[in-house]
């Protein structure tokens, strides 16, 4: 079995490019860079870029042309797509893509662009009111490296009513 599987997180280089097909499908092509941070051998803090080709064909390329633009932060799921031509001097090309199968978009940018806008907070859900809200006393805290033994409930001690909602053995057709 072969598997041809990417996964890329990183911010979009520029807007991304609309076009159709001859057939009327619509495909987008952009470029997303992700950035990598180590620290080398002098000890040293280092930060590589890396530039990665996306392409996406339909629904999927539709989304990305309202959706996508400079700046935004995106995780693409796709394959790897290597196409060759021959340029106009005869000499063979080579363009290593991802074709888009699936997307999720981060968290928009206030201001349009990555330049001065500043990160939406995620979003939260409204504060419950106290007719809702659980009691501190019904959440059992179990504290780290204690030990829990759930054995040590007598099965005899529980009512009709609890013991109900258990699985008998030999209600089991197999």
């Amino acid at each position: 079995m072969n598997l041809n599987k990417a996964f890329v997180l990183g911010n979009v280089t520029k807007d991304p490019e609309v076009r159709a097909m001859p057939s009327g499908q619509q495909v987008v092509n952009f470029s997303i860079a992700t950035n990598r941070f180590y620290t080398d051998q002098a000890g040293q803090k280092k930060q590589d870029a890396e530039f990665h080709n996306i392409v996406a064909f339909g629904k999927l390329a539709d989304t990305i042309s309202k959706y996508v633009n400079k700046g935004s932060l995106i995780l693409i799921e796709g394959r790897i797509k290597t196409r060759n031509w021959d340029n106009s001097a005869g000499v063979k090309q080579y363009k290593t893509e991802i074709i888009a199968e699936n997307l999720q978009l981060g968290p928009r940018m206030q201001g349009g662009t990555s330049t001065g806008g500043q990160y939406q907070k995620p979003y939260q859900a409204p504060a419950r009111n106290a007719a809702t809200t659980v009691k501190s006393e019904e959440i059992p805290i179990i504290e780290e490296n204690t030990p829990v033994n759930f054995a040590s409930e007598d099965p005899k001690s529980f009512t009709n009513e609890e013991r109900s909602d258990e699985i008998d053995v030999k209600d089991i057709p197999f």
